[in-house]
């Protein structure tokens, strides 16, 4: 997660100049960004599903249209698994059911901080131990960039894509 998204030829995200008003978090913003999205051990379309279903949630936009182009796109995820994460439900047909039980669980977080007993079988089934505490670290992340977009009105990436939907995911 640097200052640039991958294969994208422009100047540094606006979130991050925004957050450069404070130094010190600017680099621990960075690291642990970067750390979930070059180091992380979640499959890169299950990290995406995460990503994108959490800012939708969050109604952050601008987070959302960046990683459409930049993460989404190369990742070959389509228009309508796109849309489905601004404002489907987890049993949307652009979902595979591992998409889908990602999708439940950053709505159950996002709504509850917790997850439902029979969301988290399923996901002690699909996901080590290592990648269960990353999901929940990513959502938790994306809550925080959602929070800095929102409270500081990030404008959209001219490159960036724009939601397909004018409101966010409904909850479950």
């Amino acid at each position: 997660m640097g200052s640039r998204p991958p294969a994208v030829d422009a100047p540094p995200l606006a979130l991050f100049r925004t957050i450069a008003h404070h130094d010190v978090l600017l680099d621990r913003f960075r690291q642990i960004g970067a750390s979930m999205l070059s180091f992380g051990r979640l499959d890169a379309a299950d990290r995406e599903t995460v990503i994108h279903r959490t800012t939708a949630r969050c109604g952050a936009s601008y987070e959302w249209g960046v990683h459409a182009v930049a993460f989404a796109g190369p990742l070959g995820l389509g228009e309508d698994w796109l849309a489905a994460t601004w404002a489907g439900a987890a049993d949307d047909p652009a979902f595979t059911p591992r998409q889908a039980l990602l999708v439940r669980a950053v709505d159950e977080l996002h709504d509850d901080a917790a997850w439902s007993a029979a969301t988290w079988a399923a996901l002690r089934e699909a996901y080590a131990d290592d990648e269960l505490v990353e999901l929940a670290c990513l959502v938790g992340f994306y809550h925080l960039v959602s929070f800095v977009c929102g409270a500081f009105a990030v404008e959209p990436e001219p490159w960036a894509a724009r939601p397909p939907a004018p409101s966010p995911a409904p909850p479950r």
